[in-house]
């Protein structure tokens, strides 16, 4: 039981699973912050037609 125990300790094979999963949770924290920061899903879309329009009106006056 004991060398089983041992053997357990040292197999490395569900570390990259574990490391994978870790990262998702990162990623997943990062999007909803992002979300949060921009107002949710109107906040987005209105920052992105402010940047369409501004850079549509940059382009007309040929600056």
């Amino acid at each position: 039981m004991l060398r089983f125990l041992r053997s357990l300790s040292r197999d490395e094979r569900g570390v990259s699973a574990l490391e994978y999963s870790v990262l998702a949770g990162i990623v997943v924290v990062a999007v909803a912050a992002a979300g949060t920061i921009f107002g949710g899903a109107t906040g987005l879309p209105a920052l992105f037609h402010n940047l369409i329009t501004n850079v549509t009106a940059v382009q007309a006056s040929g600056n």
